[in-house]
């Protein structure tokens, strides 16, 4: 008689166990990765908008600056991780503008309709803001918008 080969049922089970456990830890990381990466990515569709709105702001066409195409960005696309870019134009007289550009996320559940906002002051620094909740900053948003 031949000796069997192959495993016994607690093995297979301990083995799943296993499995399940590695699953847990790994699926929420992962799941905050890619929130994460969406919240940058859509920084990132932003951000060339501000050398449009400060060559802009320099001509002297700071009215112009009320729409996203202004500055040379999609005011709302399917493809890209700002369902909607906002545009305002600045203080006539100090330039300053808390929110000049602004992106509504798209994508994953944990950030979508959060907003990334560049804010300009009266001396042309530009600040990083984010309305997502503050415990999830340090999860989601990138370093400059903390």
């Amino acid at each position: 008689m031949k000796k069997q080969q192959g495993f016994t049922l607690i093995e297979l089970m301990i083995v799943i166990a296993i499995i399940a456990i590695l699953a847990a830890i790994a699926l929420p990381q992962y799941q905050n990765y890619v929130a994460k990466s969406q919240v940058t990515a859509g920084l990132a569709e932003l951000s060339p908008g501000k050398t449009q709105y400060e060559t802009l702001l320099n001509e002297g066409k700071g009215t112009t600056l009320t729409t996203a195409d202004a500055v040379g960005l999609q005011a709302t696309s399917t493809t890209n991780r700002c369902s909607a870019i906002t545009v305002l134009a600045p203080d006539a007289t100090t330039g300053a503008q808390t929110n000049a550009l602004s992106c509504t996320l798209a994508g994953s559940p944990r950030i979508v309709g959060k907003k990334i906002t560049w804010a300009r002051d009266t001396n042309g620094v530009w600040t990083c803001s984010t309305d997502i909740a503050t415990a999830d900053k340090a999860k989601f948003a990138p370093a400059t918008c903390q």
